[in-house]
């Protein structure tokens, strides 16, 4: 199991490599192989289409990030609100998507002239941000949990634009971003009347 982990490491890395020197959109899986330095015929068997190592690298991000502990350890110490909680989050999200940014800034402005393409990405982002939802310990599920994730999304996608271009090395502007995107939300929640917005 370690070895088929190790390999599909290996292959994501490799396209993300390749999509930050050339692009996504013309990339083959034979290419992807060989910038892994593995036969294709070990690559097949795990990824039969470029969708799939994305969907593949989706899921490890999220598991990194669920896999932070030292989150709920802070959060135990001293609760902080659903907005902390969601800051905290999605800005480990942006520490673990770091290492690929040069490749997802290519793969990102691609998908702006690929409708099928984005609509494979809007179906994983979904259940990202459910994930995402669920460590910060609000709902993803139901009515409420569905404007929760519509909203999550549109932030995390907002944010995300000004992440591809933030060279601080603190992170300083996507996290300002971040929190101010939070704050309105949040804004706006309590403008709603008091059984609104327990509904």
């Amino acid at each position: 199991m370690a070895r088929k982990v190790d390999v599909s490491e290996k292959i994501i890395g490799a396209a993300f490599k390749l999509a930050a020197e050339r692009g996504w959109r013309d990339l083959s899986l034979a290419e992807i192989a060989e910038a892994a330095k593995l036969p294709l015929s070990q690559v097949y068997p795990l990824f039969q289409t470029k969708e799939a190592i994305l969907r593949a690298f989706s899921r490890r991000i999220d598991a990194e990030v669920l896999g932070d502990d030292s989150l709920s350890e802070d959060w135990d110490d001293a609760e902080g609100s659903a907005r902390d909680r969601l800051f905290d989050v999605m800005m480990r999200r942006f520490d673990a998507l770091a290492p690929y940014k040069p490749g997802i800034g290519h793969l990102l402005h691609e998908r702006t002239r690929d409708p099928i393409g984005a609509l494979c990405s809007l179906c994983q982002l979904r259940r990202s941000m459910a994930a995402m939802l669920e460590m910060a310990r609000l709902p993803s599920q139901g009515p409420c949990g569905a404007v929760r994730l519509k909203g999550l999304s549109a932030i995390y996608l907002a944010t995300l634009r000004v992440w591809l271009r933030d060279e601080t090395p603190d992170m300083a502007k996507t996290m300002a971003t971040l929190d101010g995107y939070l704050r309105r939300a949040e804004g706006l929640l309590r403008r709603l009347p008091r059984g609104a917005r327990k509904r």
